[in-house]
């Protein structure tokens, strides 16, 4: 199983357990965020559109940091111009917890608890 999910204008395309790079969030070491589902690939096939509306990709936070440093040149010929620049990519790095539709995780929850009343009934 595994999902396509957009963060930052740019979609990403993980399975459960995966650890990955992200665009800086605004979270904090060991919170959990979600991402809106874009495409959602299991056994009974590929879903799109309003089938994954409810769905999200669940994740925690490992790290907060920045990558290694570029240098930016810039440089015209012939006219003694240059800048020299350097930048460093802030980053948020997450790992995949769980992928799926939070609708049919409560509806799987509520149907345990019926048959739990009934038992209990009986």
């Amino acid at each position: 199983m595994y999902a396509i999910f957009e963060n930052g204008s740019k979609q990403y395309r993980v399975s459960e357990g995966d650890t990955l790079k992200l665009e800086k969030l605004n979270a904090n070491v060991g919170d959990t965020v979600e991402f809106p589902v874009v495409m959602l690939a299991d056994e009974s096939g590929i879903k799109l559109g309003d089938e994954v509306a409810n769905a999200k990709v669940t994740a925690t936070v490992l790290t907060q940091g920045k990558a290694k440093k570029i240098i930016v040149f810039k440089y015209k010929a012939k006219k003694n111009e240059r800048k020299k620049q350097g930048h460093r990519q802030p980053f948020t790095e997450v790992k995949v917890l769980a992928i799926g539709s939070a609708a049919k995780k409560t509806a799987k929850k509520t149907a345990k608890k019926a048959e739990n009343a009934e038992a209990k009934a009986e």
